[in-house]
């Protein structure tokens, strides 16, 4: 997508509220295509990162006090971009047209003659309330509701905003920008003749993992938020709708929600489990201390998946392993096909499932997901003298060959990658920050203590530190480093449900 789109064009793109799965299909499908990305403060992370490697990325963002650029030069830096050729995308938080002076760059780009698209975002307006478990329309309690913003521009000598309109307690009414006037607000609101015991929310970082929610009512609200030390970004819900989150509140009410959570396995594989923590309200904090590249003798690996179809099975302990077959496979021309009659078994669910997305069903899938359980269902599949083909990383237990080869069977094992330690600086920052360390292999336990060193045991004080399974724990134990949590399932989702199950008890437990 997009190459191929105008060379003078820019797509002002809503980034939404915060949450990356909240971005609409079609902002992402521009990001990833982008040839510059200019985005603001209220772009998350994720969603900045969606955007190509060669892409230039440009902060141009607002927070108060301090503007990277002002909305003058952020204009003129749009049209300069467009007319050098180039896929622009303005990315703005919540929806462009929202609060988002959207229609201001709107204007500066028909003005130039640079050719734009809008793209819509989901506006805080609604989600944040939504996240906080308020309902903006409600048939007991609102058939209306009004968005106004509390930050108007400052070159005006009056406000605009006639809030007695907006004094109406049979109607939502949504404030943005508001912590800074909140006072005047409610004096307004309050002349207006809204009731004092009208209920309010004011709903800080909406939808992300950071997301904290004050509630009272008009006449106490400004005290409220002042004693509780909220600061923008923020959103002002006010009406009897309020009420209704005691009822339905449900984003930080999981027992993930606000954790941080460390995540130590290799960059390209921590996406899935940074995601699942997102949807529940966790913020993931990436700290890879390995990383996976070729093994030794890479020679071997071609090989052997050139000659797979001389083997009885096939053998998968991981999904490197998965992904680095069918690299080879590729490399030679084949695909699936090249594997014929032979049979394939994984060590667990996961596993089968990267084989089932290349479009291979495993055979075999032992009850525990470990080398020791794969090795007795091989064993109880197989025949003496049967050639099996173990496709691994270069650094493994021998288990699997030892039993496997001790009882006869023929087994050749091939290193298809090789994991190595990455040097983290920030390691021992990102520690502190984290509630709760996860470990999914052994090799990310030590990659963690080489990082840290002697200092590794003691930065564990007052954390969680949950294992995908016993052989990560133990190798855990081996390396000096306590283990809270060790999955029954051993595969991510069976950490996420260990994770949950831990702290949903202990608060359970809090509360009694």
């Amino acid at each position: 997508m997009a190459r191929n789109k105008p060379a003078q064009k820019i797509y002002l793109v809503g980034a939404g509220p915060g949450d990356p799965g909240l971005l609409t299909i079609k902002g992402a499908r521009l990001i990833r295509a982008a040839d510059v990305l200019l985005y603001d403060h209220l772009a998350s992370a994720p969603i900045v990162a969606l955007a190509p490697t060669e892409c230039a990325r440009i902060y141009v963002g607002k927070e108060a006090g301090s503007h990277a650029l002002s909305q003058t030069q952020i204009n003129g830096l749009m049209v300069r971009k467009a007319k050098q050729g180039k896929v622009v995308v303005r990315l703005k938080g919540g929806d462009p047209f929202v609060f988002g002076r959207g229609g201001e760059e709107a204007q500066a780009l028909r003005a130039a003659g640079v050719a734009f698209e809008i793209v819509p975002g989901i506006t805080s307006a609604i989600a944040a309330a939504a996240y906080a478990g308020i309902p903006l329309t409600h048939r007991e309690y609102a058939a209306a509701f009004s968005v106004v913003t509390g930050h108007e521009d400052p070159r005006k000598s009056r406000s605009s905003v006639q809030w007695s309109r907006f004094a109406d307690p049979t109607s939502t009414l949504v404030v943005m920008m508001a912590l800074a006037n909140l006072d005047s607000i409610v004096v307004r609101l309050s002349a207006g003749g809204l009731p004092g015991d009208t209920p309010v929310a004011v709903i800080r970082d909406g939808t992300l993992p950071t997301q904290r929610t004050v509630t009272g009512t008009l006449a106490t609200i400004a005290a409220d938020v002042q004693k509780a030390g909220i600061l923008p970004p923020a959103v002002v819900v006010i009406g009897k709708v309020v009420q209704l989150r005691d009822q339905i509140a449900w984003f930080d009410r999981g027992p993930l929600f606000g954790k941080r959570i460390l995540i130590t396995r290799p960059q390209a594989q921590s996406d899935d489990l940074a995601g699942e923590l997102l949807e529940r309200g966790a913020e993931p904090i990436l700290a890879p201390t390995i990383s996976i590249g070729p093994p030794d003798d890479a020679r071997a690996a071609l090989a052997a998946a050139a000659s797979v179809r001389d083997y009885d099975w096939l053998v998968f302990t991981s999904h490197n392993g998965v992904v680095k077959f069918f690299e080879q496979l590729g490399a030679l021309g084949k695909d699936t096909r090249a594997l014929g009659g032979v049979k394939v078994a994984a060590i667990g669910p996961q596993t089968a499932h990267d084989l089932a997305a290349h479009g291979v069903q495993a055979d075999l899938i032992p009850e525990r997901f470990i080398s020791e359980e794969l090795a007795g269902a091989l064993l109880a599949a197989t025949q003496p003298a049967e050639r099996i083909l173990l496709y691994r990383a270069s650094e493994t237990r021998d288990v699997l060959v030892r039993v496997l080869a001790g009882d006869g069977r023929v087994v050749h094992d091939v290193a298809a990658y090789k994991t190595f330690v990455c040097i983290d600086p920030d390691l021992a920052g990102k520690v502190e920050r984290a509630d709760i360390l996860t470990f999914t292999s052994a090799s990310t336990v030590k990659g963690f203590v080489q990082n840290l060193g002697s200092a590794a045991a003691a930065s564990l004080a007052g954390k969680l530190v949950a294992c995908i399974g016993p052989i990560t724990a133990q190798a855990a134990l081996q390396a000096g480093l306590r283990t809270d949590i060790v999955a029954p399932e051993h595969t991510v989702n069976g950490l996420l449900a260990a994770l949950e199950g831990m702290l949903q008890s202990t608060d359970l437990l809090s509360r009694h």
